[in-house]
């Protein structure tokens, strides 16, 4: 009986060996990769464990990555634009490639200052077209008035058509004092060419102060113009300044604010929520997480929050947490309908990736990706100029005035 094990062993061994064999000769030597093709595969990689389809947009990414790599890349500028060209396969114009100076701009962005024209942009998920999501306030753009929506048909003469939202930013970045000049289209009128002089951008994510109602409440607005990295503070800092000075009732101005950072957002819900679900996030293997609120919020007085087409991203989390847990009541016009989640990885060479990795829903599994978010009350009004936001001349201010001094009445009788 031992004798026949051992024969089998080695039978089966001579097997497995030949088989090795057979199979190692089939192998050619490992190439070793230049930086160039290092760059791109690691770009390759972190789209392939994290991009959001799994079907890379029904195509086998395996055999993007093969014919990416069959290209010469001399140099770092082939291996970008070999970049490129490789996530433009997957149509999705979130998904994108920075280079060094791109990405550290972007986190400049974020961390609270910037230079250059003061636009907020973004591709027209349904049309592709480059639009303006809105213009920073006391930015060259807003004085030159640039409205949402408008779209950026040419810049400098080049037209955006071929043009990714970071070459489009690149094109109109430059030395503060210098000169761009942008093709803008507009519905309802003709095309017509805007100068802008680049200048540094002040970004104070927050506006705060007391107003009254018709009655003499005294209610806190608040506007919020992005989800910066100093967003949340800032607001809390407002918040509790007009709590101590009486606030009855807040309308929260989200108009225009294009998002920004998502943990920013979440932190935002948490100031105005005791508990609940702020917003459940989705992958591409439909795992769903959630981000709750746990703590005390920092006011309970009742709150309106007012919205239109240039309401984006993280600013629609915080819309629709506000709305779905009946914290608050919305005013004013469809948001932009941005639900998707991208995350920013820094690559070996100094450069970046911004990937879609997955997408959002509100506490009611609404997905708001190219829908946006209906309004409790919905009034369209006519562009308004920075100096009639919240004044009389502003009707979606008004309709929340009105709606808060209801409120009051009510919780005062």
């Amino acid at each position: 009986m031992g004798f026949m094990k051992k024969q089998v062993f080695r039978h089966g061994f001579s097997l497995l060996l030949a088989f090795c064999l057979v199979f190692g000769s089939l192998v050619s030597p490992a190439i070793a990769l230049t930086q160039e093709q290092k760059l791109v595969s690691e770009v390759w990689r972190i789209v392939n464990r994290s991009y959001l389809d799994a079907t890379f947009n029904d195509q086998n990414w395996a055999d993007v990555r093969q014919k990416t790599l069959k290209n010469p890349l001399p140099n770092d500028q082939a291996a970008y634009t070999a970049i490129q060209k490789m996530l433009k396969s997957l149509d999705d114009p979130f998904t994108r490639f920075l280079d060094p100076e791109q990405y550290r701009s972007l986190r400049v962005n974020t961390s609270g200052e910037l230079t250059g024209v003061g636009l907020q942009i973004a591709l027209n998920p349904q049309t592709g077209i480059l639009e303006v999501i809105t213009p920073i306030e006391g930015s060259p753009a807003e004085k030159a008035g640039l409205k949402p929506r408008d779209r950026i048909l040419k810049i400098e003469g080049l037209s955006t058509e071929n043009l990714s939202l970071d070459e489009a930013a690149a094109q109109m970045r430059g030395p503060i004092g210098s000169v761009v000049s942008l093709l803008i289209g507009r519905e309802g009128e003709a095309d017509k060419e805007i100068i802008l002089v680049r200048d540094r951008i002040e970004l104070n994510p927050v506006i705060a102060n007391l107003r009254l109602s018709p009655q003499g409440k005294p209610i806190g607005y608040l506007r919020l113009t992005q989800f910066n990295a100093n967003a949340a503070m800032e607001l809390a800092t407002a918040i509790n300044t007009l709590e101590k000075k009486g606030a009855a009732a807040y309308i929260l101005d989200l108009r225009n604010n294009p998002g920004g950072l998502l943990q920013a957002g979440i932190e935002v819900a948490r100031q105005w929520l005791d508990s609940g679900t702020i917003v459940y996030t989705v992958n591409r293997q439909g795992i769903q997480g959630n981000f709750a609120a746990s703590g005390q919020a920092l006011t309970q007085d009742p709150l309106v929050i007012l919205v239109n087409q240039g309401t984006a991203s993280a600013s629609e989390i915080l819309a629709g947490a506000l709305q779905d847990n009946t914290r608050a009541q919305l005013v004013g016009e469809t948001t932009f309908g941005k639900g998707l989640i991208q995350s920013l990885f820094e690559l070996s060479d100094g450069s970046g990736l911004a990937v879609t990795i997955a997408k959002y829903e509100t506490p009611n599994h609404r997905d708001i990706n190219k829908l946006g978010i209906k309004p409790d009350i919905v009034i369209t009004q006519s562009p308004i100029s920075r100096e009639q936001i919240g004044t009389d001349a502003d009707s979606q201010y008004k309709a929340a005035i009105e709606l808060l001094s209801k409120d009051l009445v009510v919780a005062g009788s």
